[in-house]
């Protein structure tokens, strides 16, 4: 007679693993509850939820990998929950705190941001395995809702009135949104060794360096983002020597000045990075 279907491991093979995306519905949770805190006035709520959105979004990858819990369906479910609180949270919550007295200009600005971020995702997605590691092209998803978000969180601390700044809100939104879509270079810290040793003096400038976020957390994690958005275009006009339209915008995918391997070695490489392409999607640095 035949053999009968192993039920228990066809069921293990369609199931989902829990942990890593219950860490990606943390975050979208997140998202959606900075949407909602927005929509009812609470501005300072809404701006930490986004940063909380972006502490689960660090970590699901992060769990997956170490767990062996890797798949196609987290992959995907992590890009969808990106959009929702990297995407539409940070626009709808700069909207609501300073954007819509500004009429069409205001709901305008928000678009570009939401699609923005979007393009970022796709663009992110598609070049995985090609891109050189070292560098991100164009500003990630999540440091530009920081930035959006942190805004606002400065904001509502220190009881800015929003209409006083509304042009410059939507000026800040329109460039994070741009930003993201740009062929600036962006460091990712790829190459940093964490697992390493470091010396006792780089322990102490960390502890230090969390005493200084803790003293005024929304000023300084937005001036943190703000300076590294910064460093994308300075990095990119200090590395390329002949600066080309391809270099600031457009399909360029290769944006570095001089090339680290040579075509036939970058062929190689690619096949043999195509293989774990899939699972770089859940690190969450799109």
């Amino acid at each position: 007679m035949p053999n009968k279907p192993d039920t228990a491991n066809t069921a293990k093979a369609r199931g989902i693993y829990l942990l890593p995306n219950l860490l990606t519905t943390a975050g979208l949770f997140s998202g959606f509850f900075a949407i909602v805190a927005s929509m009812n006035n609470m501005f300072e709520s809404a701006a930490v939820a986004v940063f909380i959105a972006m502490v689960f979004d660090g970590l699901d990858g992060r769990v997956a990998r170490m767990t062996n819990t890797e798949s196609a369906f987290g992959a995907e479910y992590d890009s969808m929950a990106d959009i929702v609180s990297f995407g539409m949270a940070p626009a709808l919550v700069m909207y609501n705190w300073a954007l819509s007295d500004l009429g069409k200009l205001g709901w305008l600005a928000a678009f570009i941001f939401v699609a923005g971020g979007a393009l970022r995702l796709a663009r992110f997605n598609t070049n995985l395995g090609t891109a050189d590691k070292r560098y991100f092209q164009g500003l990630a998803i999540p440091s530009a809702a920081a930035i959006v978000s942190g805004l606002v969180w400065v904001g509502s601390k220190y009881e800015i009135d929003p209409t006083s700044i509304n042009y410059l809100a939507a000026f800040i939104t329109i460039a994070a949104g741009l930003l993201m879509v740009s062929n600036f270079r962006y460091h990712s810290f790829k190459d940093v060794d964490w697992r390493g040793r470091v010396s006792f003096i780089a322990i102490l400038a960390i502890v230090l360096a969390f005493v200084v976020v803790a003293t005024e957390p929304s000023l300084v994690l937005f001036s943190i983002f703000m300076l590294y958005a910064i460093s994308g275009p300075i990095t990119t006009f200090r590395t390329v020597k002949n600066i080309k339209l391809e270099h600031v915008v457009g399909d360029s995918d290769d944006c570095d000045a001089e090339p680290s391997v040579k075509p036939a070695q970058q062929a190689q490489s690619n096949e043999v990075e195509l293989g774990s392409a899939k699972s770089e999607q859940l690190k969450g640095d799109k």
